[in-house]
């Protein structure tokens, strides 16, 4: 079970992460019509506006995630949102196309998506850190399925300048949730190295590249399915487009019900790489499904369904195995460059599904996102199954300096990272049970004054 401080700072965190999504998703269903009232506004240019936020997340978050592995991750949260929340009130100030695309871009450079993973993992313990994962992914899906709700809704009420404020607004509330956030600082054993070595260290690693590879082709798939959906649903389905969130948001909610269940097992019982390999598995079955049965409303919607259950099976997976395959000295930098892959995946899948809607051959479309999801089947097949640490709590000690302290930590065999959160008192000690010996045990028993079960 998580303790009261990981369920608050798993909100906190998942609240950031779903306002902001939030504040960028409800662009997405109603710029195409609403951006044509900018001066200069072209179809090219309208698109861009939605897109180059994108782009700039994808390209700022390693330079941002370089600096949270040396320096406190929450300021640079904070940088993070109020570069959205600028961002929005340019575009909101705007009266040519020109001003909207400079506000989205700099939206997009408030690209600290990785930076608010790395501190969701700094303070959860290592036995619960798929449970906060699976929540802030869940969190983006909630807030994929309001946005394009209540987008349409707002713009009628405030128009499209007035959705830009909103998304001011929700930059600025997302901050507050930091206070709610404790602060850390982090002790590791590993010497610092120049920032290009550290990237080099992470791009050099295979398994964490296949994780890559998979945020990539999961973020890709999600994307292209949503161009390439919608048209299907009204003319095989008979839903209309104003109605489709209600197609989407039970079918979010029946995927928490093998999510969860999913994580747990993934965890509890060291079957990450089984429960992976299967969700992608899922993922394929579902575009197999839509393959041979999209004319049917109901094989539509199961074929829907798999891919949604399998989807967010991966999306609480992904962070957690990352974080245990990243480095502890550089958590953040894998994170910046799986959340770069992301964005890209999202980039590259709105093209391939814009260039699937001219084929004229519905069948012929989900055999490619098919035969996409079986490459990254095979890729996938040779990840070694992640390292796992285990935490535990310690209270802080009364008679030593805090840093006296962690450095006799750090030097006893087994343990990996201290995180100290002077405000509780307390701090998590991260170890490979692993490479615990009994002459480890006896060091820890020693320094701590009483025996630890390990």
């Amino acid at each position: 079970m998580m303790n009261a401080l990981e369920r608050r700072s798993t909100f906190a965190l998942s609240s950031i992460f779903a306002l902001r999504m939030l504040g960028l998703f409800m662009i997405i269903p109603v710029f195409s019509v609403a951006g044509q009232s900018y001066q200069g506004a072209t179809p090219a240019l309208i698109g861009l506006a939605v897109g180059v936020y994108g782009l700039t997340q994808a390209i700022l978050q390693i330079p941002f995630s370089l600096l949270a592995d040396r320096f406190s991750r929450k300021p640079l949260v904070v940088l993070g949102l109020l570069l959205f929340a600028l961002g929005g009130a340019i575009a909101a100030m705007s009266e040519t196309i020109y001003g909207v695309i400079i506000g989205r871009a700099i939206a997009g450079g408030g690209a600290v998506s990785a930076v608010v993973m790395a501190l969701l993992a700094d303070v959860t313990r290592e036995e619960q850190r798929s449970k906060a994962m699976a929540v802030m992914g869940m969190s983006i899906g909630v807030s994929f399925m309001v946005a394009f709700s209540l987008g349409p809704w707002l713009t009628s009420l405030v128009g499209i300048s007035g959705l830009f404020w909103v998304t001011t607004v929700m930059g600025l509330a997302a901050i507050s949730m930091l206070l709610l956030v404790p602060k850390v600082t982090r002790h590791h054993k590993n010497y610092q190295q120049g920032y290009l070595a550290q990237l080099k260290q992470v791009l050099k690693m295979g398994d964490l590249n296949r994780l890559h590879v998979s945020v990539f082709t999961l973020h890709l798939l999600l994307t292209a399915m949503f161009i390439y959906m919608p048209s299907q649903l009204i003319q095989f389905a008979d839903i209309p487009l104003a109605s489709h969130g209600l197609v989407y948001l039970p079918l979010l909610i029946i995927s928490l019900f093998f999510a969860f269940p999913s994580i747990i097992l993934a965890e509890k019982y060291r079957k990450m790489r089984g429960i992976f390999l299967t969700a992608i598995g899922g993922i394929i079955l579902g575009l197999l499904v839509l393959i041979f049965g999209y004319e049917s409303k109901y094989i539509l919607l199961a074929g829907l369904g798999f891919f949604f259950i399998a989807f967010n099976v991966m999306e609480a997976l992904l962070p957690s195995w990352l974080s245990k395959s990243a480095p502890i000295q550089s958590k953040a930098t894998a994170m910046g460059v799986n959340a770069s892959s992301q964005f890209l995946g999202a980039f590259f899948g709105g093209m391939i599904g814009g260039q699937l809607l001219l084929l004229n051959n519905t069948a012929m479309g989900w055999s490619i996102l098919t035969g996409i999801a079986i490459v990254w089947l095979l890729i996938s097949f040779s990840l070694a199954q992640p390292r796992y640490l285990s935490s535990l709590v310690l209270r802080l000690p009364e008679t030593k300096q805090t840093d006296e302290w962690t450095s006799q930590l750090l030097a006893i065999r087994g343990i990996e990272e201290v995180v100290v959160m002077s405000d509780q008192q307390f701090a998590y000690v991260k170890i490979d049970k692993q490479l615990i010996n009994e002459a480890a045990r006896q060091d820890l028993t020693q320094l701590l004054g009483k025996d630890v079960a390990i």
